[in-house]
């Protein structure tokens, strides 16, 4: 079943990779969405696809790449976007 999440990950998130992280796990799991960086330090995320795609992809944002450290990680269910194609990067 498609389901869509948002949330938003605080930590030593920035500058360390994390969105390309976000971006190439989430490719891996052929979900769509985007993943940017937030004025407060943090990333924020927006994905869809599969339920059980959704969950590894979690498990593997509360790991982040070698440099990151994830402190927080919140998510809540949303709408889908139909629009969306791919996962990207914005600002």
């Amino acid at each position: 079943m498609k389901k869509a999440i948002t949330g938003n990950v605080k930590g030593r998130v920035q500058g360390v990779g994390f969105r390309y992280f976000v971006q190439m796990e989430a490719e891996k799991l052929d979900l769509c969405g985007y993943v940017r960086n937030v004025d407060d330090d943090s990333v924020e995320y927006f994905a869809q696809g599969e339920e059980a795609d959704l969950n590894t992809f979690i498990t593997k944002l509360k790991s982040g790449p070698p440099m990151a450290r994830v402190d927080k990680l919140l998510n809540r269910e949303t709408a889908i976007n139909d629009k969306l194609r791919y996962f990207t990067i914005t600002h």
